[in-house]
């Protein structure tokens, strides 16, 4: 397990690439960022492995990621920890929402969510889940091994809206069941779901402060639940940083190229120069030039980020190419 948190320390935040893929633009970014807010402000820095995404974990995708960060000048205090390394803080929290009677087994397929949605959106990445199970005559205490098919586990999530201040993006307000419904907080094959590993996690290390994209304040509601139902305090304080997307307004992604770390360092692209276009993004310098990390995070300033999405030009991608 972990250290618990140094009191030494003021603040504690993380890194937590997931190993699905290779970093791409994006992610510097935000990684960039949390790293600098973190070492402005003398915060100490976990970097924490989040591999429980079953088939869509890719074999070597975490030594990757680190290579990654440590080639763009990133450091952090402690780690790297994989979660699946110790599942039973996941199990033991799993247990407590089920024994309390917050927690019921679903045998739900997509398909079947999908299908029972009155008016589905092709463009939403998730669908409301009407709560099927949770109306069916099982018991919230049984075992999936008791069911006739294997069984994730969902939340069950009041109809009251979360309100927390981002600060970012301000005060937000979540109604996480209206959104997605009761969620699941542990998977068919028997592992912990994201938002509850998340959880978890960032208690048990004492993170004080999360940085991520602007698309997952939703998931945050979904933690704030975690957070209180499972009785850990308060939740961190969030950052969430508006996303940076293609020339076509759509959230940055295979269909706009190459856009892999992997890929500009195989160019033979410095460092530097990726980092000094994050900073042009985060309002650190008026126009693109090279920039170690170092002199980012002596620059940083929250204050100084546009308040829009960030748009990754061909001029962009051209200006990290010149020699």
């Amino acid at each position: 397990m972990p250290p618990a948190a140094d009191p030494s320390f003021p603040a504690v935040t993380r890194l937590a690439p997931s190993p699905t893929g290779a970093l791409h633009l994006g992610n510097a970014r935000t990684f960039l960022w949390n790293w600098a807010l973190a070492r402005s402000r003398g915060w100490r820095i976990v970097l924490r492995i989040d591999d429980l995404d079953g088939p869509r974990i890719k074999a070597g995708a975490d030594a990757g990621a680190i290579d990654d960060l440590r080639w763009l000048g990133l450091d952090w205090d402690d780690g790297p920890y994989y979660q699946r390394a110790e599942l039973s803080p996941y199990t033991a929290a799993l247990d407590s929402l089920r024994a309390r009677g917050l927690a019921y087994p679903c045998v739900c397929t997509r398909k079947e969510i999908e299908q029972a949605q009155s008016a589905p959106h092709a463009e939403d990445h998730e669908v409301r889940y009407p709560g099927t199970c949770r109306h069916r005559a099982i018991s919230a205490q049984a075992s999936s091994a008791q069911t006739s098919e294997p069984a994730a586990w969902r939340l069950i999530v009041p109809d009251d809206p979360v309100v927390f201040d981002d600060m970012i993006q301000g005060r937000q307000v979540v109604n996480v069941q209206a959104q997605v419904g009761d969620f699941v907080i542990a998977t068919k094959a028997g592992l912990p779901a994201y938002q509850l590993a998340a959880v978890v996690d960032d208690a048990r290390q004492g993170v004080t402060d999360v940085v991520r994209g602007d698309d997952l304040i939703g998931s945050t509601g979904r933690q704030i639940w975690l957070y209180r139902l499972l009785g850990l305090g308060s939740p961190p304080r969030h950052w969430h940083l508006p996303l940076v997307l293609g020339p076509d307004g759509r959230r940055l992604a295979k269909r706009h190229g190459d856009t892999r770390l992997a890929w500009y360092r195989d160019q033979c692209v410095a460092a530097e120069r990726v980092v000094g276009l994050l900073a042009f993004w985060a309002g650190l310098s008026a126009e693109r030039t090279p920039c170690p990390a170092r002199d980012f995070a002596q620059a940083f300033d929250p204050a100084r980020l546009p308040p829009g999405p960030i748009v990754f030009t061909p001029e962009d991608h051209a200006w990290l190419l010149q020699r």
